[in-house]
């Protein structure tokens, strides 16, 4: 069973421990609390260095120096703090530096409310116990045979046909009926490669689609699409021998992960407001009147300052935009605004609780956007970011990777 610690401050009192342990013990991990007396409370605190008011953090930043001494084990660390202690925010981030720094320990950090349910932790507990149990797996750098990977995504299904570590055919269409979405991806996949269903040696699924996908094939592969994601994105970007950041700018949400040697080692997802993925941008589009693949490159030829959007939500992000194209702004502004208002809002919510480690690597459907690329980049001073070659595929590459060498289920 995996040991997954949990750092954290109020989890008892909000009411949501519970609810943490139920996430964890859904995928055969268990919740620990790394050992800290009262002698080393204060101890440990000294060390750190930080001078918190709450003593439920001076307790948290103990039970983390617990672990980096090796007075506690585990195989991964659940951070945790409630989302209107901004103390507890500080303390949130520097505690996953200093496992990250100190441990090989994957992490995840999470700003909790009080209604926080299992259901809303399951994708990071799955990512946690997934890393700890398939690193072998996760280390893989080459496909071989003939596999499928299916990434059943919020908005599109993608399938990707692999043959020998090379990539013969595709599929990309909107997600309507799970199955009937997959098996339609599948026929576009297989269409001219003289393929069919049966003569492959493995399927990988991944997505929100995984499970009724995965049980209705009897996929070798059912995966959730973090750590999936993110070997997708290295394999695709070449960039499996030592770190990167990932970044998935998701139709629902939003993904941001670290990578060591091709393995995931803290992950970051979701958002306050749909303003800040991809569905604000078809939504900008559809305002503007032009079709999705054409506004990054409106939006190269515009300036956002000229337009102000910063609302965290869509609907008064929207409301700005109309306002916008209403005084005259152009639409080559407001199209360089939105994709500066997704980027800078991605910053704000993500990217400030990690360390961006180079290469950056943009994936997922939105990384076509290229003015939302260039947005990105700006945001975080002008870093190069990579956009690899089938990047939309990232999913759907990494399920048909990982799969290679499973056999059929």
């Amino acid at each position: 069973m995996v040991k997954i610690a949990q750092l954290s401050c109020g989890t008892e009192y909000s009411g949501i421990q519970k609810e943490i342990e139920k996430a964890a013990a859904t995928f055969d991990a268990e919740i620990v609390i790394p050992e800290a007396d009262l002698d080393y409370i204060d101890e440990a605190y000294e060390k750190f260095g930080f001078a918190a008011a709450s003593s439920g953090i001076k307790l948290m930043i103990a039970r983390a120096m617990s672990l980096v001494e090796g007075k506690s084990t585990a195989d991964a660390v659940f951070i945790a703090t409630c989302f209107r202690c901004a103390e507890g925010a500080l303390v949130r981030n520097e505690l996953r530096r200093l496992i990250q720094e100190n441990t090989n320990l994957p992490v995840v950090t999470y700003s909790f409310t009080e209604k926080t349910k299992a259901d809303e932790l399951f994708i990071r507990m799955e990512a946690l116990t997934t890393i700890v149990a398939r690193k072998s797996l996760l280390a893989r750098e080459k496909q071989n045979g003939l596999t499928i990977g299916i990434d059943s995504g919020s908005t599109t299904t993608k399938v990707t046909l692999m043959e020998n570590n090379k990539i013969i055919g595709t599929g990309w269409l909107p997600t309507t009926d799970v199955i009937q979405s997959a098996e339609d991806g599948m026929k576009s996949a297989f269409e001219g490669t003289g393929y069919k269903l049966d003569d492959v040696d493995g399927m990988g699924v991944t997505g929100y689609g995984r499970l009724t996908i995965g049980k209705h094939y009897n996929a070798a592969l059912i995966q959730e699409e973090l750590s999936v994601n993110s070997k997708g994105a290295v394999y695709l970007a070449d960039s499996q021998k030592g770190e990167a950041t990932v970044l998935d700018i998701g139709g629902m949400d939003n993904k941001v992960i670290t990578v060591n040697n091709g393995i995931p080692d803290n992950f970051t997802m979701g958002g306050i407001c749909a303003g800040a993925s991809g569905r604000f941008l078809e939504i900008t589009s559809r305002r503007l009147g032009v079709d999705i693949s054409e506004l990054g490159a409106l939006a190269l030829k515009g300036n956002y300052k000229n337009v102000l959007l910063n609302s965290y939500c869509m609907v008064f992000g929207i409301q700005d935009l109309v306002t916008s194209l209403a005084a005259g702004g152009t639409k080559e502004d407001v199209a360089a605004a939105a994709c500066y208002s997704v980027a800078e809002q991605v910053y704000e919510q993500q990217l400030q609780e990690i360390d961006v480690r180079e290469p950056l690597i943009q994936v997922g459907g939105t990384s076509l956007v290229e003015g939302l690329v260039e947005a990105v980049s700006t945001v975080l001073g002008g870093i190069k970011v990579i956009v690899p070659e089938n990047s939309q595929y990232i999913g759907a590459v990494g399920a048909a990777l990982l799969v290679s060498g499973l056999g059929k289920k």
